[in-house]
């Protein structure tokens, strides 16, 4: 059996990190539905290829929440993380060669840091950077990582009730919304990766604001 794994999600500010497998015991079907790399396509293209993969591949994944992934990393570097999630999700379906998209700079160390990880011992570890334009079974992985995230953030902005953008710290609109919240709230918003530098920032920039606000009234400055 072959198993692709990637993630979606390592970068933001807000909403969780989703990893995702996708084993078939041959990628013929998903190299007929012309699977890709998920950035290379476009949304609608990906949502309508995640149930076509679902339908002729096992397909399991994990979503590691933003409060989890501040814990974790006062514990360890997100690689680390990643590493641990990339072994719990293999072990779910204990594949015979495994294609990693690697997310160290040190792609073979990334494979050797996920194996040592699992339960049983594959036949064989593939990591590459880029492997989910390479290898179907990452493009697949990378697709169904893309969608459920996607979801994910499409249901934290339902909750909030508030366009919230894509959760990526360069993205205008999810850093107008936390900084509005965190004026009106005092807080930074739920779903909102605190350990990040982005969110250190606004919440400390509104301190220093309202700081100033108070020594203007109070007629110190």
């Amino acid at each position: 059996m072959l198993c692709g794994v990637d993630e979606a999600g390592r970068g933001p500010v807000m909403g969780p990190l989703v990893v995702a497998a996708v084993a078939v015991e041959d990628d013929a079907a998903l190299v007929a539905l012309k699977v890709r790399d998920s950035k290379k396509l476009s949304g609608k293209r990906r949502e309508e290829l995640a149930p076509q993969i679902r339908k002729i591949a096992r397909v399991e994944s994990i979503a590691v929440e933003a409060s989890q992934i501040d814990a974790l990393r006062g514990e360890m570097t997100m690689n680390d993380i990643e590493a641990r999630v990339f072994a719990s999700v293999i072990d779910r379906i204990k594949p015979d060669i495994v294609y990693l998209d690697a997310a160290d700079v040190r792609a073979e160390f990334y494979g050797a840091e996920v194996g040592r990880r699992l339960s049983y011992k594959p036949s064989k570890i593939v990591s590459e950077h880029e492997a989910d334009a390479r290898y179907p079974v990452v493009s697949a992985a990378s697709i169904i990582a893309k969608t459920e995230r996607d979801a994910a953030m499409r249901k934290i902005a339902a909750d909030i009730g508030e366009k919230i953008g894509s959760g990526y710290p360069s993205d205008p609109v999810t850093r107008g919304f936390l900084e509005r919240y965190m004026a009106s709230h005092g807080d930074l918003p739920p779903h909102t990766r605190r350990s990040w530098e982005t969110a250190q920032d606004i919440a400390q920039g509104q301190k220093v604001l309202k700081l100033d606000s108070f020594m203007r009234r109070d007629g110190r400055a």
